[in-house]
Formats: structure tokens, C-alpha cells, sequence
């Protein structure tokens, strides 16, 4: 279980284990020999100890495995500690036991070590060699100055005095590994500083044993023991501080196998054989020949260590260089990598022949809906599957590259008619749905072609031009339809200036307030009375005049304008809502429906800022519907079910607008709070028609019902597509039958006007006396 201390307390434990260590430190080196000091220890020991278990997972630090460890042998050593002076006066081998336990201690230290390591990613070949360097050398002086002289103590167990010796070298090897954790660390953040703090006083308290050990004991004072104190207080703050969670996460700088804190420890480990030749080197042959062995093997693992940062080096020059030309993604040549070879291809093309350089630019259709419906991991994924399935499926020496999040580009040199087989081989790659998440997409690609003869004298100003013109064709051809091929000519490049200006203007019309709420009636069929409306979105152009909807919410889409344009007129509907009811003009059941695109329902805050706007316009919860397209249902993401979820328990309607025409499926609607579905206009238009639409519209109905959802029937245009909806159950409807969508004041207006002409329920065309049907713009 989570602590349940106040979150202030909790983020403040460790300043109250650094201060109560420090008075435990204190009161020990006081009342050296009185049990006053001993239960310092002992309570600082097992705060410390419970610290190492509780704290990181208080704090939540990966992996929890190793602070077990850490825990361990914290306890381990305490114990080690505390019998020492105890077992210190018994006759062999019972002194040995005290080292059994710190030696299982060190056993599980280095395990934490290693564990926090592998998370990092920080062992690598210079650490390791590094490592055995800085052991070698450290237990070269050990061994010499520390451990042979305890051993030659008289009347005293050999092994004993050697294994007190030692304690320093697993104290080196310890700090080493905690030294790589540092290279792997742009910050050094509390935990850590706290972590070589714990190690360097045990380093400092086993030191003083070994020397004390060389002048022949084993035990001299238990101010030995001070510096293990200030280690446990240390480890405290380690295990307790927030930063603890940075430990096992991966935080490296680039690479330096000779960085200057490498080289701190390097070069005395380096100097150390040949300081000890010169003082101790001289007592014995067998001291000599030791130096001389280890001095050779540190000798030729430097040499190994140089020969690998050489190595290195070169792998990283050529990681580097692969880097700049390839995308990380996919793995295949960017944009810069494949223009070179556009221009390279340009100038080898044989201008006598009729080969010529074609480029391909793709764009995947459907990426988007993926993406936003997913998220980007999945988009990820689905750009990998595609890039892998176009390698595949072109010759090799067709180069393939990526040059943006879902485009991708090819190169061919060759005939028009092999350059066009080579499209049937591109889309071959879609034919196959693509698995996302635990389902099938079908997904298709949109080509633009442009093709150029040899041009050896301007060849890179030809490749940039083959590249751009591709992309020009592209967007013709997603224009067309999803699927499409396109190859380039001249008049589509007043096409992309005009696709450009328009952007610009619309983004002018956000700020020059040229945009404006049209509302069309949503009437039921049965008696002709509106029940509601439909707000939409209607921009007039100061010089171009009326622009219609499906001209710039394309462009508000790939601009990203489109949640600032849906959340415009979403308070400007409420805005209005609440002024009709104000005024009386609507009644209570009066509801407005607002469409919503993916990118908002994602935001989290949408259900909170809903609420506001409606508290502030005086508008309730039953009188707003949202309108989603049916994409939004096979969203996986989370924050985006939640968000309808949290939509509907504040009251609000959700519609599933177009219905029939995306994903369409009982699931969806069982899994998802939707509280009515609005059947896409090209069904309704068929009604009578075609016996397919006549069945569609039939089975919507009868599983709306089945669900307990409202149906709208979008685009009705004539009394005969009214009587067949009302006969197969259809409640509502909506369409130039009743009028197009107008200005809030001409609403109002035609709004009283219906409700004066509805004695018998049917106002036939009052609401359209043009008495033209058409479908809106």
C-alpha cells in the first residue's frame, strides 16, 4: 500500500532522516560504549532499512527489485556491524561470520548497482574496462600495503587478516559502479549524490579497519563505526528523496570514451604500479613480480580500451552519417538523402532515349483518422507497416524514402508505360488491411507523379522541381478521392496558390470576424414541428462572397484551425441559445446540436469547459447535443472515452452524425454513451429508390430502437423521402424540405412563423416558399 501521510510530510521525510541521522551519529560517538550509543545505531539502522523498502515505492522508482536488494543489505551490513565486536574475541571461525554477512551485504549491493545500471543502459565495453582497470589497481594496493602486512601479523589467523585487508577493494569496485551511473546522468539529482555519499563513508569506514587490521587488529574503537552511521543517513535520504525515481530512468549524455571524469579515474590507477614500485617494491621478489604483472595487465587493457574508443568512434561517425541521411523512424532515406539521388538519377538519365526520371510522392489516406483516433504510437506503427510493405513490393534499386509523418517518395528511371505498371505496384501494398490494434484497417495511398527528361546542367534545380510538382499532384489526387493517381501538369499550380491563399484568408477570418453561426431546423416528421436545430459554420468572404463548408474545413483540418473554429462556434451557438431563451422565442424542449471533431473530444478538459459555457450562457445540459463523426467510436484512446463519458454524465446529448457511411456497428454504440444517430444524406436520398438504401435505413432504425437511440434523417429534400421515413420509424429529420440553414435573426423569424402554421402538423414548404429542393452546400 501507498503511504498515507500528508503528501507536504511525505515529500519532507527525508530532511527527517538527514537531521535524525545526524543526531543518531552524534549520540553514538557520545556514549561510545553505553547502550545509549548502541540503540542509536540500531534505530538508525532500521529506519534506514525501512526507508530502502518504503520509500521508492512510495515515489514509485523503477525497478523495485533493486531497492529490495538495496534494502537487504543495508540490513545486512547493520547486522554485520553489530556482532562484529562480539564475535571478534571468539576463537576461529567465529570471526569469520561478521564477514559472511557484510560479504552478502556487498553481494547484494552490487546487484542494486548492476539492476540501476541495465535500466540506465550505462554498462558498456569502456565501462567495463574502465572497471577492471581501477580493480586492478586498487587491489594492487591493497593487497601491498593493506592486506599483506595484516597477514604477516603473528599470532593471527592469515585468512582473517587478509579478508580484512580486502574491504577496501569491494568498497572501490562498489564506488566504480556507482561512478557509471554518473556518466549516464546530464543532472546528478539528490538520490544519487546521496547514493556516492553512502559509499565513500563506507569506503572511508572500511579503510580504517584495513589499516587497522595491517598494525595487527581487527577491532580497535567503535569510532570506527562513525563513518557507517553517516553512510546509513545517507542512504536514508537516497531511498526517501522524490529523485529517487530518477534513478532507473535512462538520462545519458552522448557518448565521450574519454570524458574527463573517465580520465579522473584512469590516470591514478595508472600511476598507482609505479608509486608502489618505488616504496614497497623493494621488500620482496614476490612484491616486484605482483607490481610487474599487474602493471603489464593494466598495460594491455589500456591498449584494449584505446583500440575499442577507436572503434567506437568510427561506428558513431558512421551511426552519425546513416542519422543525417535516413529517417530514425522507418529506417528508410529522408528527404535529403533521396533529392541527391533525384538529381544524381537526373543528369545519368540518357537524354537519346525515352527514359525519363519519375517521382512518386504518397500520402497515406486514413493516417490522420488513425492518429488522432490511437494516438501517435499507433501512427507510428502504421507509417513503419507501410514503409516496410513499399520496400517490399518495388525493386531494389527503386529508391523509397520518407520525407514527412505519413509521405513517402519514390525515384524510377524508365518508360511512361513502365512508370505507370509501377503505380498498379504501389497500391498493391494497401490491398491488405493493416492491424491496429487489435483490429483490421484498410487503409489506400494517394500518388501525385511528375516526370522530367535529362537535365545534366540544372539537375538539382530539377530534382527540387520533380519533388515539388509530385506533391502538387499528390493533393489533387487526395482531392479526388481517396486511392487516387495523379500525374502533374502546369494549371495545378494556380490550384496549390489557391489552396494557400484560401488557408491565409481563413485565417484572416478568424480575427476579422467573417465567420458566422447558421442554424438549420430539426423538425419531427410526424407532426412538422422543429424540435431543435443544427448550428453550422458559414464564412462570407468580403471580396469571394460565400465560401462554402466543404471548401475550407478541408483546409481548417490540415491547417489545425479546426478546434479553434469548433470551439468559436460552440460559445457563439450556446452564446445565442441562451439569448432565444431569454427572450422566449424557444421553449424549454428546444435543443441545439454542435458538431464536435476528434481533436476536441481528445482534450480532457472539453466536459469541464462545456459546462462552464453552458452555466455562463444559461443554457441546460438537455437543450445541447454534440454531434461526432463515427471515427470517434473506434477511437482506442482513453482520454477520449472518458471524455464522452464524462460529456453524458453532465446531461449532454451525443449524436452520431453520418451514420452508415464509416464504421458502423452495434458494438460501437453498446461500448460508447451515444444517445441518438443521424442517418448520412446519400441513404435518405435513395429512399424508394434503391431497395439497398430502403434496407439500410430499415435496419438502422430497428437497431436505434433496440438501443433506445433518437434517429435523425439528415438530407430531406422532398415530401415523398418525409412519408417513407416516418413509415420505417424514423422520428426526426432535417433538410432543405424544411430550409436551409440561415442567420440566428431569419431563424427566429421563420421559427415564429412555423409555429403559427401548424394547426393540422404539416407546414408543407412554408419554410423554403422558393420551393426549390437542393441539397446544401
Amino acid at each position: 500500500m501507498r503511504s498515507v501521510l500528508p503528501p507536504g510530510f511525505a515529500r519532507r521525510q527525508w530532511q527527517v532522516i538527514a537531521v535524525g541521522g545526524i543526531i543518531a551519529t552524534a549520540l553514538y560517538a557520545s556514549f561510545l560504549t553505553s547502550p545509549v550509543g548502541t540503540a542509536a545505531f540500531g534505530v538508525l539502522g532500521t529506519w534506514t532499512v525501512v526507508a530502502c523498502f518504503a520509500g521508492p515505492r512510495r515515489w514509485a522508482a523503477e525497478p523495485p527489485a533493486a531497492w529490495l536488494m538495496m534494502g537487504a543489505a543495508a540490513l545486512l551490513f547493520m547486522i554485520g556491524v553489530i556482532i562484529r565486536p562480539t564475535v571478534t574475541e571468539q576463537p576461529m571461525p567465529w570471526p569469520l561470520l561478521a564477514d559472511a554477512v557484510s560479504f552478502s551485504g556487498y553481494l547484494l549491493l552490487g546487484a542494486f548497482l548492476l539492476i540501476l545500471l541495465r535500466q540506465r543502459g550505462g554498462l558498456d565495453r569502456h565501462a567495463v574496462l574502465d572497471g577492471m582497470i581501477v580493480c586492478l589497481s586498487a587491489g594492487l594496493a591493497s593487497t601491498l600495503l593493506l592486506a599483506l602486512p595484516a597477514a604477516a601479523t603473528p599470532d593471527r589467523d592469515s585468512l582473517l587478516s587478509i579478508i580484512q585487508g580486502l574491504y577496501p577493494l569491494f568498497d572501490v569496485m562498489m564506488l566504480l559502479l556507482l561512478m557509471n551511473l554518473t556518466f549516464t546522468a546530464k543532472h546528478w539529482p539528490v538520490s544519487l549524490i546521496a547514493l556516492i555519499a553512502t559509499m565513500s563513508m563506507m569506503l572511508a569506514g572500511d579503510l580504517a579497519y584495513a589499516i587497522v587490521g595491517a598494525n595487527g587488529q581487527i577491532y580497535a574503537s567503535p569510532l570506527l563505526n562513525v563513518p557507517y552511521l553517516l553512510a546509513y543517513t545517507a542512504l536514508g535520504v537516497a531511498a526517501l528523496h522524490p529523485s529517487v525515481v530518477d534513478m532507473g530512468r535512462a538520462d545519458k549524455l552522448p557518448a565521450q570514451a574519454w570524458s574527463w571524469p573517465r580520465l579522473t579515474l584512469l590516470l591514478p590507477a595508472l600511476a598507482v604500479p609505479f608509486g608502489l614500485l618505488l616504496t614497497t617494491g623493494t621488500r620482496s621478489a614476490a612484491s616486484r613480480l605482483l607490481i610487474a604483472v599487474c602493471g603489464t595487465l593494466i598495460v594491455a587493457l589500456l591498449l584494449v580500451r584505446a583500440i575499442a574508443a577507436v572503434r567506437a568512434q568510427v561506428a558513431a561517425q558512421l551511426r552519425s552519417e546513416h542519422q543525417a541521411t535516413h529517417d530514425p523512424l522507418t529506417g528508410l532515406p529522408n528527404r535529403q538523402s533521396i533529392s541527391a539521388e533525384i538529381e544524381r538519377l537526373v543528369t545519368v538519365v540518357d537524354p537519346e532515349s525515352h527514359n525519363r526520371v519519375w517521382v512518386y510522392m504518397l500520402d497515406l489516406d486514413g493516417f490522420k483518422w488513425v492518429n488522432d483516433s490511437w494516438g501517435h504510437d499507433t501512427g507510428d506503427q502504421l507509417v513503419i507497416d507501410a514503409g516496410r510493405r513499399l520496400r517490399t513490393a518495388v525493386p531494389s534499386a527503386i529508391p523509397v524514402a520518407r520525407v514527412g509523418g505519413d509521405e513517402f517518395l519514390l525515384a524510377y528511371v524508365g518508360e511512361k508505360g513502365d512508370a505507370l505498371r509501377l503505380v498498379d505496384d504501389i497500391r498493391g501494398c494497401f490491398a491488405q488491411p493493416f492491424p491496429v490494434r487489435d483490429h483490421e484497417v484498410v487503409i489506400s495511398a494517394s500518388i501525385g507523379i511528375a516526370h522530367a527528361e535529362s537535365d545534366a546542367v540544372n539537375a538539382g534545380v530539377t530534382a527540387e522541381a520533380l519533388m515539388r510538382d509530385a506533391d502538387t499532384a499528390m493533393y489533387r489526387a487526395k482531392g479526388e478521392g481517396p486511392g487516387r493517381s495523379t500525374i502533374f501538369d502546369t494549371s495545378m499550380h494556380t490550384q496549390v496558390r489557391e489552396r494557400i491563399e484560401l488557408e491565409v484568408a481563413l485565417r484572416q477570418a478568424l480575427t476579422e470576424d467573417q465567420l458566422h453561426v447558421a442554424y438549420q431546423p430539426i423538425v419531427r416528421l410526424e407532426t412538422g414541428i422543429p424540435v431543435g436545430a443544427e448550428a453550422l459554420v458559414r464564412w462570407m468572404h468580403p471580396e469571394r462572397g460565400p465560401i462554402p463548408p466543404m471548401a475550407f474545413i478541408p483546409i481548417a483540418e490540415d491547417a489545425g484551425l479546426i478546434t479553434e473554429i469548433g470551439t468559436w462556434v460552440r460559445k457563439e451557438a450556446l452564446r445565442q441559445l441562451g439569448v432565444w431563451r431569454s427572450e422566449g422565442t424557444v421553449g424549454d424542449e428546444f435543443y441545439l446540436s454542435i458538431n464536435v471533431s476528434p481533436r476536441q473530444l481528445s482534450d480532457p478538459e472539453l466536459p469541464l469547459i462545456v459546462s462552464g459555457e453552458m452555466v455562463r450562457y444559461g443554457v441546460p445540459p438537455h437543450c445541447v447535443a454534440l454531434e461526432m463523426t463515427e471515427s470517434v467510436m473506434v477511437d482506442g484512446s482513453s482520454v477520449t472515452s472518458r471524455v464522452l463519458f464524462e460529456l453524458r454524465e453532465i446531461g449532454v446529448k451525443l449524436l452520431v452524425d453520418d451514420f452508415g457511411t464509416g464504421f458502423s456497428a452495434l458494438g460501437y454504440l453498446r461500448r460508447f454513451p451515444v444517445t441518438g444517430v443521424k442517418i448520412d444524406r446519400s441513404f435518405v436520398t435513395g429512399l424508394g429508390v434503391n431497395i439497398e438504401d430502403d434496407e439500410i435505413v430499415r435496419a438502422v432504425v430497428a437497431m436505434s430502437h433496440a438501443l433506445g437511440l433518437s434517429v435523425i434523417a439528415e438530407g430531406v429534400e422532398t415530401p415523398l423521402q418525409r412519408e417513407a421515413l416516418h413509415v420505417v420509424g424514423v422520428v426526426n429529420g432535417q433538410g432543405w424540405l424544411w430550409g436551409a440553414a440561415v442567420k440566428p435573426e431569419e431563424f427566429a423569424e421563420r421559427w415564429r412563423e412555423t409555429m403559427t402554421r401548424v394547426p393540422n402538423g404539416i407546414p408543407e414548404i412554408v419554410a423554403n416558399p422558393s420551393g426549390r429542393h437542393r441539397r446544401p452546400d
